[in-house]
């Protein structure tokens, strides 16, 4: 028998008051459309029948104005609502007590929420405006006329290869914080993607360092962009589980991206070693890549240990929790990244194409 509102147990509401408990996805559903249709079972009664076949449709003459009206409804007079209630996949981060929006199995109702205040409007707006921001400056950077580049073709693809991941990478994560609450399936998805697209900020950070401080040297200067391309597609293979993306994996998580960018330690000593520190720190620009270095080390590491929520449960729900402090920290590090090897390229371009037997810059 199909159970009526006034069947449903009461749960504390975000609201005033009890109300119907709204119960999260389940396999017959899948995309979560019983949570927003409690509150119809409660108006329509006993004429709320669900399919008794189990395949998630609704009764025959309601199917359409209703699901329409419903969704309309929906998108908007949804609330924020406690942790506590949110369904296991919309569980990541338990001391963010409050602000969580509930799954909305709508596009139109997700990006809608965006200009809404809730646990994931920061993240969401750090990395779009970064977006736009690395979007125009690296259609700048390609098409100018005023660059001067020493093998033109060349430098535009290793500054576009810059560009492509910072752009992907903060394109993606935006895309993700914007749509996971849509429903399971759509959260996997992007979360994928997110993960994916800061694999290729990392690698694409690495091809425009290695080109110029490897210049004079064009063997190591290839073993090592291999290298790091090969580790790149191991990292993007490993996140494509659907365990990664779990709670229980966020460590894990941290430890792969973080040991793919101290995979740079390598090339680091040796170019350190073959110009010396003096050298690497002024023409080589060194000092740039240790700041880029700390800034995304200190983000991972804040992000694993879920600083400084951990501390004030409840307290940074909305603003300054460590993922908006991460995704500031990662911007902050692609843009110190961007100067320093916009110094290399200079450096590059006095020097003109002339290599001595004594460097590898």
């Amino acid at each position: 028998m199909p159970m009526i509102a006034s069947e449903l147990p009461l749960v504390a509401g975000p609201s005033k008051g009890l109300c119907p408990a709204m119960p999260g996805p389940t396999p017959e559903t899948g995309e979560g459309i019983e949570w927003q249709g409690w509150r119809w079972a409660k108006r329509l009664g006993p004429r709320w029948q669900h399919d008794p076949q189990g395949r998630g449709s609704w009764a025959p003459g309601l199917l359409g104005s209703l699901l329409a009206l419903s969704m309309q409804v929906w998108e908007g007079r949804w609330r924020v609502i406690p942790y506590d209630v949110l369904p296991d996949w919309l569980k990541d981060n338990d001391f963010l007590l409050h602000g969580h929006r509930p799954p909305m199995p709508s596009f139109r109702a997700c990006f809608r929420s965006i200009f809404r205040l809730h646990t994931e409007t920061g993240n969401i707006w750090t990395h779009l405006i970064g977006f736009l921001f690395f979007l125009v400056l690296g259609i700048g950077y390609m098409f100018s006329p005023n660059m001067n580049y020493v093998a033109p073709i060349q430098e535009r693809v290793v500054f576009g290869t810059f560009f492509l991941g910072a752009t992907l990478c903060l394109c993606f994560s935006w895309l993700f914080h914007t749509v996971y609450c849509h429903s399971e399936r759509v959260s996997r998805t992007f979360s994928k993607l997110d993960y994916s697209g800061i694999t290729l900020l990392i690698v694409g950070s690495f091809v425009p360092w290695l080109y110029y401080s490897f210049y004079c040297s064009p063997q190591p200067q290839l073993i090592y962009l291999v290298i790091v391309c090969v580790l790149g597609i191991t990292a993007i293979t490993v996140s494509q589980s659907d365990h990664f993306a779990t709670p229980q994996y966020r460590a894990v998580r941290a430890g792969v991206f973080l040991g793919l960018g101290l995979s740079g330690l390598v090339p680091t000593l040796h170019f350190l070693l073959a110009e010396g520190p003096g050298r690497a720190a002024s023409a080589g620009q060194m000092g740039w890549l240790f700041l880029m270095a700390l800034l995304y080390i200190l983000g991972a590491a804040l992000y694993a240990a879920r600083v400084p929520e951990r501390f004030f449960p409840g307290k940074c729900d909305i603003w300054f929790n460590s993922h908006q402090i991460f995704h500031v920290l990662v911007v902050a590090a692609a843009g110190v990244h961007l100067h320093g090897v916009s110094q290399l390229q200079a450096f590059r371009s006095s020097l003109g194409g002339a290599c001595t037997e004594s460097t590898v810059l």
